[in-house]
């Protein structure tokens, strides 16, 4: 059958128009596909070396700024700014060494200091520290995590007897101590919406979770998942309440559900991750400290941190 010119005019038309749409869905899966294969595909972030071993913290401020303790030395607080140049930041008192790092929703930069047993305070415009917390029956308060209403809490290992314990620190700045008897206490985050308290023990290799109220009271605590090997140390949230967790020794990161099923699993560059904190302009930048190589890796994951959803 002939066609009219109008016709094939037309059909031309309708041609080049389905060409252009195909085009444009190959490039744009294309662009998810690429957007993809980054995820989860860790990278060096700053120089090895500029941290000593006891690397840790890490904590990012609203500006993108990452604050990693024992920058060069001990009982140092180093500032990471988000093109990965590192400075000093403070020098924490005489006698005090940082471990894990929080903000509170003031801005109030939390650190558990464990050789002085106390959770330290610094203002970060003056950058005056101040003992916020301290009980002398501590072991070594290790790793914190806090509420959206700013009630805090710290992990307590006793790594020579392979025990541990739970405190909370209320908004009067007293420790209260909530469970003892504990394997190695030593990462520990809460959930999203603040009803559930996630702390794993190390050397045992169990991660628990506990019903947490909004005074910061724990109860109905339950095992969601258990590793054959290797250690863990510290971990965070995501906004969908996904924990990722680092697994000492083993140089990985997995990813578990709210439920502790295992979700994924992926090489840092180093064999020893020591803690993970989200940050970024959206959130979705993790950065992971490296205790062998003495600095900081990034990744990118598909959900913002927790701390970012505010």
């Amino acid at each position: 059958m002939l066609l009219t010119k109008e016709k094939t005019w037309t059909a031309l038309l309708l041609f080049l128009v389905l060409g252009a749409c195909a085009g444009k869905n190959e490039k744009a899966n294309s662009v998810d596909m690429k957007d993809q294969e980054e995820f989860y595909t860790s990278e060096p972030f700053t120089r090895n070396s500029e941290f000593t071993t006891g690397i840790e913290g890490p904590a990012v401020d609203k500006e993108g700024n990452v604050y990693v303790v024992n920058f060069g030395e001990a009982g140092t607080i180093g500032k990471v700014t988000p093109d990965g140049e590192a400075s000093l930041f403070v020098n924490l008192p005489e006698g005090s060494t940082g471990n894990g790092i929080r903000f509170n929703s003031k801005g109030e930069m939390l650190i558990a200091d464990y050789t002085g047993h106390n959770v330290l305070k610094v203002d970060m415009a003056s950058r005056e520290i101040s003992v916020y917390a301290h009980h002398d029956e501590l072991n070594q308060p290790n790793d914190l995590a806090i509420m959206d209403n700013d009630i805090l809490f710290a992990s307590d290992p006793n790594w020579a007897e392979s025990t541990g314990q739970i405190w909370r620190v209320g908004l009067d700045g007293r420790f209260v101590l909530l469970e003892a008897d504990m394997g190695t206490t030593n990462g520990i985050e809460v959930s999203p919406d603040n009803r559930t308290l996630y702390v794993n023990e190390s050397v045992q290799r169990k991660v628990w979770a506990y019903d947490l109220d909004e005074k910061g009271d724990i109860s109905n605590k339950r095992l969601i998942h258990s590793f054959d090997d290797f250690g863990m140390d510290g971990m965070r949230v995501d906004v969908q309440g996904n924990l990722f967790i680092t697994r000492h020794g083993k140089g990985t990161i997995v990813k578990l559900s709210p439920d502790g099923e295992l979700l994924k699993e992926f090489a840092v560059s180093g064999k020893k991750p020591s803690n993970i904190a989200f940050g970024g302009a959206d959130g979705k930048t993790a950065y992971v400290t490296l205790q062998d190589n003495g600095n900081i890796d990034r990744f990118r994951s598909e959900e913002a941190g927790r701390a970012f959803d505010k």
